[in-house]
């Protein structure tokens, strides 16, 4: 018992003799910043190579007028300054998320995209990941998380005798590798914080960034509800979270542009759906194969809110026809049919027609909404094997 009130009190003074997270990097970069010591300069080796990597990645959405779009954004949010320094990548990826390196780096997935409503929610995201970057959180981050691995390192050298002995370092272990991850919530939160300020001197409601989270909460509801299991919306994923729960959340964000001075503010809803309409069937497409069926049925009904527009229709015609239950072609077939009735309608919305009716039974029907999705798509990349279906096939 001894010898483990001495490793408990060991390890307990070298956790006292740890820096406090961040110390000295509290002022933000500038534009042109360049790293200024050992770690940094390391970490921004690290960053580079990677974004070497990015650049050739198949997974890059290369379009240049949604990129245009998505730093148009970002530079009315952040600054023309701030802006110049910043390099953006949109990545195809189902998941919502963004992230930025220390070196100037953003990258955007294409999940978040799908999900945001509108122009000030994109802000909001990328607001908060551009604070990360001006107050250097990946180098506060590596700092403490690098210390307190060398304590943990150094714990698990400790002699101990006995189960109790055990214990007591093992406490003290996860408090530590705790306290790394609490911090990360902190920096979180900072982040928060920052994107507020930002999104209303750019002009945007403030508000809409805690509906990113309540439509997040929603989604996880949707999916529980589905699959017969019980929400993880409020879950922070255990020891290893790196982010504050969302209810908190919420409710912080609420409060920080409910401080915000008046003014006239925007959303930017229409420029926003303009811009991702052309991208609207991949993005959806992408969406579906996650297997998530009441995420998706959640997701495209919270987007029709104003009301079931084609790309929508389309979108869920191609949920139902996917999962592929008997009464969901016939949904399928209905929702589709209500797509090409608009003037808008995206041109795969006959595709999916034609192959929901296919599968039904229904041949004449299917052959023939193919062949309009072939003349009106006479580039298709899958044109061979929508001819062979339609009866075209040499």
């Amino acid at each position: 018992m001894r010898r483990a009130r001495t490793a408990l009190t060991a390890a307990l003074a070298l956790l006292g003799a740890m820096p406090a997270a961040g110390q000295g990097l509290k002022e933000p970069v500038a534009a042109g910043y360049l790293p200024q010591d050992k770690d940094e300069r390391g970490l921004w080796m690290q960053v580079d190579e990677a974004e070497r990597q990015l650049k050739t990645s198949n997974f890059l959405l290369r379009d240049p007028a949604l990129n245009a779009y998505v730093r148009g954004v970002f530079c009315r949010t952040v600054g023309a300054e701030a802006c110049a320094g910043v390099r953006i990548y949109l990545l195809r990826t189902a998941d919502f998320n963004a992230a930025m390196m220390p070196n100037g780096t953003m990258m955007v997935y294409s999940g978040l995209l799908l999900r945001v409503r509108d122009e000030a929610q994109l802000a909001a995201v990328l607001g908060h990941e551009f604070t990360h970057y001006q107050y250097r959180h990946s180098l506060r981050n590596f700092r403490d998380a690098k210390t307190k691995a060398n304590a943990v390192a150094w714990l698990s050298m400790i002699p101990v005798a006995g189960y109790a002995a055990a214990a007591a370092v093992t406490a003290v272990q996860i408090g530590v590798l705790g306290s790394v991850y609490s911090f990360s919530r902190d920096m979180e939160r900072e982040a928060d914080a920052g994107s507020i300020p930002l999104m209303a001197k750019a002009g945007y409601d403030p508000g809409e960034a805690a509906r990113v989270w309540e439509q997040l909460r929603a989604e996880q509801d949707a999916t529980a509800a589905a699959r017969g299991t019980k929400s993880r919306k409020d879950r922070t994923g255990g020891l290893f979270a790196s982010h504050p729960p969302t209810a908190e959340r919420v409710a912080n964000l609420r409060a920080l542009a409910a401080a915000q001075p008046a003014g006239e503010r925007t959303d930017g809803r229409g420029a926003y759906r303009a811009a991702l309409k052309p991208w609207w069937p991949q993005l959806v497409d992408d969406q579906v194969k996650l297997n998530d069926f009441g995420a998706t049925e959640y997701l495209l009904g919270h987007l029709a809110e104003d009301g079931w527009m084609a790309e929508l229709l389309y979108a869920r015609g191609e949920l139902y026809r996917q999962r592929g239950r008997p009464d969901d072609l016939a949904q399928a077939a209905g929702f589709y049919g209500q797509a090409v009735a608009l003037a808008d309608a995206p041109v795969e919305a006959w595709r999916g027609l034609g192959l929901s009716a296919l599968r039904a039974g229904r041949e004449d029907e299917g052959r023939a909404a193919l062949k309009t999705y072939l003349a009106k798509r006479p580039e298709a990349g899958d044109r061979a094997m929508i001819a062979m279906l339609a009866g075209e096939a040499g």
